[in-house]
C-alpha cells in the first residue's frame, strides 16, 4: 500500500491567509494527502468552523521596528517559535510545507528550511508581502496569483509559478450572472466588510444609501457587519425604509453573489477574485492602512482591466452616491463589466498546484 503524503499548511491570522489555506487543504485532502494546519491565536477565530481539519497553534510575532524593546521582544518570540516549529516538524514529518503568508507562517517555513523540508510560499496579492519577502530566498517555489506580481527580485524569478487564486471550487464553477436580462428596478448591493472593514462600512455607508433613496434610487442592501452593530444597523434601515438583510459571517457567499447586482468591498485579493469569477461587478474601497498599500494595488489592477470600480475611502462621501446613481440609470455599465470579467477565470488553479506537487514527488523519489 502506498504511503500517503503529508502536507503542512501554515497560515497567518487574517481571512486573506486562512481561507486560501483552507481551500488548499480541502483540495489536498481530496487528492488523498494527510493535511495539518498551523496558525496563531488570531487564525483560530476563522478556523474554528472547519471541523474536518487538524489544526495546531504556535506563538507568533510581527516584525516590529518601532522601538528597541519591542524589537528585542519580537525577536525573542520569533526565535522561540522557530524552535517550537523545529520540534513540531521533527515529530510530524510533513512531505511538503505551504506558507500562505502572514507573520504566523514565518517560523514554520524557517524551521522547514533548517530541516531541509521542501516548502512553498503563496502570494495572492499583486505585491509580495513582508513575511514572504523574507522567506523568498529560502523557499523552493513561490505560488503567485498573477503574472504581474511586484517585488520578486530577478534572481528569484525561476521560483515563481503563476497558478491563479486559490479560491473555493464552488465559486470557480459557479454559473455566471447574466446582466443583460437582469432587472435593475431595484439595485441589489452586497456590502462585504471582511475582517477589517465591517465596522467602518456599517458606519459610513448607510447614510449614503439613504441619500440614494431620497433621490429615487430603489435599493436592496445585503450587508456584513459586526455582531455589536446588528441592532443599530437594523434600526437605521428600518427607520429609513430601506430594504435590507444583515449578516455577521457567511460560509456560503455564493448565496449572496447569486442575489446581487453589485458589491462594495475591501480589496483583498481573494474576495476580488471571487467576485470576478462569479461575474459580480464591484466597487473596491482599499484599506488605506494596508501593508505596502497592497489593497490599492490589487484594486487598481482590476480597475485597469475594467473588471470593477475603485473609490478611495477618503472619497466615499463625495463619490459613492454619484457612482451608484450612474449605475442605476445605466444598466449597460454592469453588463459591460460582467462581460469583461467573463474573460478571467481561476479554473486551472488546482491543476497548476497538482502539477508542481507531482514535480516535487518525482524529485523526492
Amino acid at each position: 500500500m502506498t504511503k500517503k503524503l503529508k502536507a503542512l499548511i501554515t497560515v497567518g491570522g487574517t481571512g486573506g491567509h486562512v481561507f486560501p489555506g483552507c481551500n488548499l487543504a480541502e483540495h489536498l485532502i481530496s487528492k488523498d494527502y494527510l493535511v495539518e494546519i498551523v496558525t496563531d491565536k488570531r487564525g483560530l477565530n476563522y478556523l474554528a468552523r472547519y471541523k474536518n481539519l487538524k489544526i495546531y497553534t504556535l506563538p507568533s510575532s510581527p516584525f516590529i521596528k518601532k522601538n528597541i524593546f519591542k524589537i528585542i521582544l519580537s525577536f525573542i518570540i520569533i526565535f522561540y517559535s522557530v524552535l517550537r516549529a523545529i520540534f513540531f516538524l521533527i515529530i510530524n514529518k510533513p512531505s511538503v510545507v505551504f506558507g500562505m503568508g502572514g507573520y504566523a507562517s514565518f517560523p514554520i517555513c524557517i524551521a522547514a528550511k533548517i530541516l531541509r523540508i521542501k516548502f512553498i510560499i503563496y502570494e495572492n496579492n499583486l505585491i509580495v508581502g513582508k513575511a514572504n519577502r523574507y522567506l523568498l530566498p529560502y523557499a523552493d517555489k513561490i505560488f503567485v496569483s498573477y503574472k504581474e506580481i511586484e517585488g520578486v527580485p530577478k534572481k528569484f524569478l525561476k521560483k515563481v509559478n503563476v497558478i491563479g487564486n486559490i479560491i473555493n471550487k464552488k465559486i470557480i464553477n459557479f454559473s455566471k450572472k447574466d446582466f443583460e436580462n437582469s432587472n435593475l428596478q431595484s439595485l441589489k448591493i452586497l456590502v462585504l466588510g471582511g475582517s477589517q472593514a465591517a465596522k467602518s462600512f456599517a458606519e459610513k455607508l448607510p447614510n449614503i444609501f439613504l441619500n440614494c433613496l431620497k433621490k429615487g434610487i430603489k435599493l436592496k442592501i445585503y450587508q456584513h457587519c459586526l455582531e455589536n452593530q446588528n441592532l443599530s444597523l437594523k434600526s437605521f434601515y428600518e427607520d429609513a425604509k430601506i430594504n435590507f438583510e444583515i449578516f455577521n459571517f457567511s460560509n456560503n457567499l455564493l448565496e449572496y453573489f447569486s442575489k446581487v447586482d453589485l458589491a462594495i468591498t475591501r480589496s483583498g485579493s481573494s474576495i476580488l477574485a471571487e467576485l470576478t469569477n462569479t461575474n459580480v461587478p464591484f466597487i473596491s474601497v482599499p484599506l488605506p492602512s494596508s501593508a505596502d498599500n497592497h489593497q490599492f494595488i490589487n484594486a487598481n489592477f482590476y480597475k485597469k482591466k475594467n473588471f470593477s470600480f475603485i473609490i478611495e475611502e477618503k472619497d466615499l462621501n463625495n463619490k459613492l452616491f454619484y457612482l451608484i446613481e450612474e449605475i442605476y440609470n445605466r444598466k449597460s455599465i454592469l453588463s459591460k463589466i460582467s462581460q469583461n470579467q467573463n474573460q478571467y477565470s481561476d479554473k486551472n488553479v488546482y491543476k497548476n498546484i497538482d502539477r508542481v506537487l507531482e514535480e516535487f514527488t518525482y524529485e523526492k523519489n
